[in-house]
């Protein structure tokens, strides 16, 4: 029904294991890299150690499903009520609130050759607005914290999968990306309306 997400409120390494001498897995800093918003983090788990309460986050980087650790003394927590689950299959898109769904959209998938990639746990990275509604990415992009397992960079970056607006409607329900989720631009709009980063994605295939 809820998720935990941290503000990162200072540069600090995640670490392999919740203790500063454990190898370093990233170094995060607070600006966010796409939009230059904060750095938000999905929380995952929570560990006391020696005194000081640590936390695994889900890190934006190869390969998928990365976590590492870091001081819970660097991350302003705040409550998630919002996910949302991905099917493939059906290339539907469902949104949840407080357990509740609250809507569920047609969607366009990867390509069988660049498939979206499919895992219990993503999360929102970053919310960008283009405002421009007829842009081919639409008006508004939802990096994920995944990467296409197939691609190493797509149309200038580095194989980053989000859920996005489209130009073309028309492919909406098809197999048609590169491996992001193209929703319509009325429908991603709605969903920016409620969702922000550290939201869970689930994405099935």
């Amino acid at each position: 029904r809820e998720a935990w997400a941290g503000r990162l409120l200072a540069p600090v390494y995640a670490r392999a294991a919740p203790r500063l001498s454990a190898r370093p897995r990233r170094l995060l800093q607070p600006i966010a890299p796409l939009n230059q918003g904060p750095t938000i983090l999905l929380v995952t788990r929570s560990l006391r150690v020696e005194g000081r309460l640590w936390l695994e986050v889900l890190l934006p980087v190869r390969p998928n499903g990365t976590r590492g650790w870091v001081p819970a003394d660097v991350m302003r927590l705040r409550r998630v009520a919002t996910r949302i689950v991905i099917d493939l299959g059906d290339r539907r898109l469902s949104l949840y609130r407080a357990g509740r769904r609250v809507t569920r959209v047609p969607v366009a998938v990867g390509k069988p050759g660049t498939p979206t990639p499919t895992g219990r746990l993503f999360a929102i990275a970053e919310v960008i607005r283009t405002n421009i509604p007829g842009a081919f990415l639409g008006p508004v992009v939802f990096p994920l914290t995944g990467y296409s397992e197939r691609l190493n960079e797509f149309a200038g970056g580095d194989g980053r999968v989000a859920i996005h607006g489209t130009s073309l409607p028309s492919l909406i329900g098809t197999r048609a990306s590169n491996g992001c989720i193209r929703m319509r631009n009325g429908d991603v709009l709605r969903m920016a309306r409620l969702v922000r980063p550290g939201t869970p994605v689930a994405i099935r295939p």
